[in-house]
């Protein structure tokens, strides 16, 4: 079942690339006591996900942080390694936390898992957007199959 609005995080663990190398983050240490933008998205580099949805959260991280919004991240069936070089790509240091969901503990603990074996990808997520105020969720916007548009940080803005 997918997670809903009003609904905890769930505890497991993140990574992120640091200048330190990989560090594990806890969901419960990471959502606790702000208010985090969280947007997750198929894959790292995929098209759509690297011309649209971490630009614009990189872009418009300043305008979401004067909205109420402490931390900015992306979420990723992906490892550490590749999200923070993907990060790094897109300028994305001091503006979106890079987060590897490489084992997909986040995502399936979420219900928010899509089948993308067929196109070589494995299981990934579901590209959405939340807003986890102290480790609860205040906002949740899953697109449909093939779609982006409420997931966006330009919707995100909008709504704020």
């Amino acid at each position: 079942m997918a997670i809903k609005v009003g609904d905890k995080v769930p505890s497991v663990t993140l990574r992120h690339l640091t200048t330190d190398g990989v560090q594990a983050v806890s969901s419960d240490d990471y959502f606790k006591g702000r208010t985090v933008a969280i947007f997750g998205l198929p894959g790292a580099y995929t098209r759509t996900c690297s011309s649209r949805h971490l630009p614009g959260y990189v872009a418009n991280s300043e305008a979401l942080k004067a909205k109420g919004i402490d931390e900015i991240a992306c979420v990723s069936v992906n490892d550490a390694f590749v999200m923070g070089a993907w990060g790094k790509e897109h300028n994305a240091g001091g503006k979106v936390t890079m987060l590897g969901d490489g084992s997909c503990e986040l995502t399936e603990a979420l219900g928010l898992t899509v089948d993308r074996i067929a196109a070589g990808m494995g299981i990934r997520s579901q590209r959405y957007s939340m807003v986890v105020k102290d480790g609860v969720i205040s906002e949740l916007n899953v697109e449909p199959s093939g779609e982006y548009g409420i997931s966006s940080a330009e919707a995100m803005l909008e709504r704020r």
